[in-house]
């Protein structure tokens, strides 16, 4: 409901610190994490194994995000979110430190494996943060600060880490150490321990203590389950662009490699854009509508590379799955801070792990698909998940409340 002078209410109430923080703490993460990625399959490679072994390296990560996810939710349980937030940034920082000094590749092998330990941690205490000091009424729009964090971070590490690669490839594994010891001193020098916070109404926003509740009964909730599948949609989406986009841009389209950073530059740039206006529309419109948008978008947006090979075509996709994006991840990550309010920490981890099978399956069954049908089968697949999560939205009910309901 709008006030007197015409301004919604979600719009008029103001965001905790605690968003900027986390946003900032997000920014030092991925810039980090932009400039060491594209060295980790070089860096391996100096070691003499194979490709698949470099890659290996990359996978690790993920798989140790994906086994550890509901030991970092016990962990969030017992000591409470700010401790673990700092202690999983530093033993990510400590890891890429020493990993750039690794003299085997098992011992680099082993050390990633490390640092997916600690992003898990720090991604569900982050998570949980949020959840916990962020009213539901502005949810959406503290979401799209958190995003907009990792979206410029992660823009601006490719465009450092590629010249700093050049010079050494052990060198961007001790700057993103570096970005993570800025980001671990953030979280504990400015982020406070536990307190109260109010919804639009003035009740309070935050349980007394934690209830005896976890994943298997948020999972009965029909839209945290459509959230859970969203999420996985959408990190299957964002796996299919990283690893199949610049393989059909120079053999498909048979463009440079330029024209995949190019096309994804404009991705970046739309979903930047839009995170803003997808956070509003989760938090006025409810979270449901704007999780079948953004579903839906993406469904189109990767159905259009399936029908024909044009560059043209090409951005337009871009453009539209950028849009779609930013509504995939907006809605469905407030959603799991809406039901995981008062809850264990079971329920961030099981939203987390849905989003980690689909980075570690999309690639696979992606490229599986190209190598035996060709792109527009592997497209096809990848717009059919996007668009089952808009119909597991549909089949849902929002919970979230809404501007209007005042």
């Amino acid at each position: 409901m709008s006030h007197g002078d015409g301004v919604p209410a979600t719009e008029r109430t103001p965001l905790p610190r605690e968003v900027w923080i986390l946003a900032s703490v997000a920014f030092c993460v991925a810039i980090g994490y932009g400039i060491v990625a594209p060295a980790i399959p070089v860096f391996a490679r100096d070691f003499g194994v194979t490709r698949t072994l470099a890659a290996l390296v990359i996978s690790m990560f993920a798989l140790a995000r994906l086994t550890t996810a509901f030991g970092g939710g016990k962990l969030v349980d017992r000591f409470g979110a700010r401790p673990v937030l700092g202690a999983g940034l530093v033993i990510v920082a400590v890891s890429s430190a020493l990993a750039g000094a690794s003299q085997s590749y098992w011992q680099l092998l082993s050390l990633r494996g490390a640092g997916g330990i600690g992003s898990a941690m720090f991604t569900i205490a982050s998570a949980s943060v949020l959840a916990a000091r962020v009213p539901s009424q502005i949810r959406g729009r503290a979401m799209s600060i958190y995003q907009g964090g990792f979206l410029l971070g992660g823009m601006a590490g490719p465009a450092i880490g590629g010249p700093m690669a050049e010079i050494s490839s052990r060198l961007p594994f001790f700057f993103y150490a570096g970005t993570l010891a800025v980001a671990a001193a953030i979280t504990f020098s400015t982020l406070g321990g536990r307190r109260r916070i109010k919804d639009a109404s003035g009740a309070s926003d935050e349980p007394d203590q934690i209830l005896d509740e976890g994943a298997r009964e948020a999972l009965r909730d029909r839209l945290f389950r459509a959230a859970t599948v969203a999420n996985f949609s959408a990190m299957w989406s964002y796996a299919v662009r990283t690893a199949a986009i610049p393989l059909f841009v120079t053999e498909v389209l048979m463009r440079g490699e330029s024209m995949t950073g190019y096309g994804l530059a404009v991705f970046a740039a739309a979903n930047g854009l839009m995170l803003g206006p997808a956070g509003r529309l989760s938090d006025q419109w409810g979270r449901r509508p704007a999780m079948i948008v953004g579903a839906a978008l993406t469904a189109l947006g990767l159905g259009l590379l399936a029908l024909q090979s044009s560059l043209w075509l090409f951005f337009v996709s871009m453009v539209i799955g950028g849009v779609g994006a930013s509504m995939q991840v907006v809605g469905p990550a407030a959603v799991a801070g809406d039901v995981a309010k008062g809850r264990r920490g079971s329920v961030l981890a099981t939203y987390q792990i849905a989003g980690d099978v689909g980075v570690v399956l999309g690639p696979i069954a992606v490229n599986f698909v190209v190598d035996h049908y060709g792109y527009q089968w592997a497209f096809a697949l990848s717009s059919l998940i996007a668009a089952s999560a808009a119909a597991f939205a549909i089949s849902s009910r929002d919970r979230a409340p809404r501007a209007a309901a005042r």
